[in-house]
């Protein structure tokens, strides 16, 4: 699985490349109101942090300015992925963008089986599931992640399918089992991910009786 920190606070995203296990980051606008900072500015500079695909959002509604402004994001630096939303002029946009235009692109706000096979079908290079609006609502997101995973399966889709908003590791459990390609999450839940008590437990053990070794 991919790991994508998401956030637009590049010395989060500064921390979690250092580990050496980043893949990419995805952005948006209520990420952008988090750090107060304009678009092109802290989207160049998060792609000059990590080679990875770095993903930001278009904000037309119609087909022809999704169009431009995924030309013009995509200028800001080469791995820049842009975001189209699932709606029917964002499924118009994705082949000219993808094909015409050869920018990557990531639907996002798919939130049911059918959305998603709607959106595989216009062929973007992501599609993302955004987990914690639907649990906002009681929704059982690990169902849609299951049936994503398996609409892809069932027809060779391409495109690879993104859990968005991943919030906890039992999320991150149910995204594994499932085989999702990509996971975006904060950048807390990442290093969280990385420690367990019973690793400190016997780390700090080792450590004491250490300490009664003969030098």
């Amino acid at each position: 699985m991919k790991l994508f920190v998401d956030t637009a606070d590049v010395d989060a995203i500064r921390r979690a490349h250092d580990t050496g296990l980043l893949d990419g980051v995805t952005t948006n606008p209520s990420k952008l109101a988090e750090v107060g900072r304009e678009l092109r500015e802290v989207v160049a500079e998060i792609c000059a942090i990590t080679p990875g695909p770095v993903s930001a959002e278009a904000m037309a509604e119609d087909c022809a300015g999704m169009v431009a402004e995924a030309v013009e994001l995509s200028s800001i630096a080469p791995n820049v992925v842009v975001k189209i939303p699932m709606t029917t002029e964002g499924l118009k946009a994705i082949p000219i963008i993808e094909k015409e235009k050869n920018i990557r692109v990531n639907l996002t706000m798919v939130f049911s089986p059918t959305q998603a096979l709607m959106g595989m079908k216009a062929g973007p290079t992501y599609l993302s599931i955004v987990l914690s609006r639907l649990d906002a609502i009681a929704s059982d997101s690990d169902a849609l992640v299951r049936d994503t995973v398996t609409i892809k399966r069932n027809y060779a889709f391409a495109t690879e399918i993104i859990a968005g908003s991943v919030k906890t590791q039992s999320h991150m459990l149910s995204c594994l089992r499932a085989g999702v390609d990509v996971a975006t999450i904060p950048e807390a839940l990442f290093f969280k991910m990385m420690v367990h008590p019973l690793t400190d437990a016997a780390l700090a053990q080792f450590a004491r009786d250490w300490q009664t070794v003969p030098q």
